[in-house]
C-alpha cells in the first residue's frame, strides 16, 4: 500500500479506473466532453466536473448545499481536495485499487470528492444514477461508497454490496441506525461542510460498541477541533482550510480529536429561559413520530417562545390526540421539550437538495 505522506500525486493515479476503463488523461477528458454532449444529466455533471479538474486553474468552483442558509458558490483549492482525498483514504484504510460506487451528484462537494479520491489514490470507480434507491441494479460488491441518509435507507436489503458507507448531509435519525445494527457493512456517519472539502470527522454507527451507546464524532489525521465562547465548534484543519473555520454547531467536546454534535445555536429556543436544542429534541421524538417532523418556536407573551411541532401528514384529530397523549407520557422529554402545540402539513417546502426548508414551511403553514 502507498504512503500516503510521501508520493508525489499526479492529477490522475495510474491505477485509476473509470466505469471498467482504464483512462489516461487525453482518454477521460474525450469521455467527459461525451457525456456533457449526450450523456444523462447526472453524467453531464460528472463530464463537466472532470474537465474543471483537468484544466490549469488552481481551483474548483462549488456550489454550497444552502441548508444553513442562501446556497453560494465557492472555490476550493485543488491542493486541498487532494489532501482530503488522501486523509480519506487513510482514515478508512481505501489503497489503490479500491473499487468504489459513486451515487452522488457531481454538482456538489461530495459527489465531486468521490472522483478526486478515485483519480488521486487509484481507484476503480463506477457511477449509478444519483436517485433514491441507488443500488437496486447493481449486482457486484463494492469496497467504499458514500450515500445520504434518505438514499441508506432505501437501500438497506441491498447494502450487503458495500464493504464501507460513509453517510453524509444529514443526521442519521435513531430508526435508521436501529435498522443498520447486524448489516456486515461498516457504516459510518460523517460529520463536514463544503467549507472543509466534505468530511473532517466521522463515527462507526453500526459496530458493537455503537450499539450500547452513542459514540463521539473522531476528526480525521490533521485535523484538531475546540470550542468558542458560545460552546461551538472551532475547526482547525491546515490541509484543507487556510484559516480557523468558525462553525455555528453546538459541541460537547471529548478531546482535541472527539467531539458530540448537540445542534445548531442559530437554532436554539429560549423558552422561559430555558435553552432547548431542537435536534436534541427531535432525537427523543424519532421513537414517537414515524412521519417527517421537526420543531421549531413561535414568539411568545409569557415564555418568549414556544416550542412547536410541524408534521408532515394530513391533518387527523384522532392522530392529533394519540401524538399529544404520546409525547405528554414520554420520559424522555423534559418538561420545556414537550411542544405547546403541533401542526400537521401535508408537504414540508425542501430545499434544492431535498432537505426540509424549516423557515419556508412555518411561512406557508402560518402565513
Amino acid at each position: 500500500m502507498t504512503e500516503y505522506n510521501d508520493y508525489f500525486t499526479p492529477r490522475l493515479h495510474e491505477d485509476f479506473q473509470f466505469n471498467k476503463n482504464q483512462l489516461n488523461e487525453a482518454g477521460l477528458i474525450q469521455l467527459a466532453n461525451l457525456y456533457i454532449n449526450e450523456g444523462e444529466p447526472y453524467e453531464e455533471q460528472i463530464g463537466e466536473f472532470i474537465l474543471d479538474w483537468l484544466d490549469e486553474r488552481d481551483f474548483v468552483e462549488v456550489k454550497t448545499s444552502g441548508s444553513t442558509g442562501t446556497p453560494k458558490i465557492i472555490k476550493i483549492s485543488k491542493e486541498f481536495m487532494v489532501n482530503s482525498a488522501k486523509a480519506t483514504g487513510k482514515f478508512f484504510k481505501l489503497p489503490e485499487q479500491t473499487t468504489a460506487l459513486l451515487c452522488l451528484p457531481a454538482s456538489y462537494i461530495a459527489g465531486k470528492m468521490m472522483l478526486v479520491r478515485a483519480m488521486v489514490l487509484g481507484w476503480h470507480i463506477d457511477s449509478v444514477q444519483p436517485k433514491s434507491n441507488p443500488i437496486d441494479q447493481v449486482f457486484k460488491r463494492y469496497d467504499f461508497c458514500a450515500m445520504t441518509p434518505f438514499q441508506l435507507d432505501n437501500s438497506l436489503a441491498r447494502l450487503h454490496l458495500i464493504k464501507k458507507l460513509i453517510v453524509g448531509g444529514g443526521a442519521v435519525s435513531v430508526p435508521l441506525k436501529r435498522l443498520v445494527q447486524g448489516i456486515p457493512t461498516k457504516i459510518y456517519e460523517t460529520y463536514g461542510m463544503t467549507e472543509t472539502v466534505t468530511h473532517i470527522a466521522a463515527r462507526r454507527i453500526n459496530s458493537k460498541k455503537s450499539r450500547k451507546k452513542q459514540l463521539p464524532f473522531k476528526v480525521l489525521n490533521n485535523v484538531t477541533v475546540a470550542q468558542d465562547d458560545r460552546n461551538c465548534l472551532v475547526i482547525k484543519a491546515p490541509m484543507v482550510a487556510d484559516e480557523n473555520i468558525v462553525t455555528n454547531d453546538v459541541v460537547e467536546l471529548v478531546t482535541y480529536k472527539k467531539f458530540f454534535w448537540k445542534g445548531r445555536i442559530d437554532h436554539v429556543i429560549n423558552s422561559g429561559g430555558v435553552k432547548i436544542h431542537p435536534e436534541e429534541v427531535e432525537k427523543k421524538l424519532q421513537n414517537i413520530i414515524l412521519q417527517r417532523f421537526f420543531v421549531t418556536s413561535l414568539p411568545d407573551d409569557a415564555l418568549g417562545e414556544k416550542l412547536i411541532l410541524f408534521v408532515e401528514a394530513a391533518f387527523s384529530e384522532e392522530v392529533l390526540q394519540h401524538l399529544k397523549e404520546e409525547i405528554q407520557q414520554s420520559k424522555k422529554l423534559d418538561k420545556f421539550e414537550k411542544p405547546k402545540k403541533i401542526y400537521f402539513v401535508e408537504k414540508f417546502e425542501e430545499t434544492h437538495t431535498g432537505k426540509i426548508n424549516r423557515l419556508n414551511t412555518l411561512k406557508a403553514r402560518l402565513d
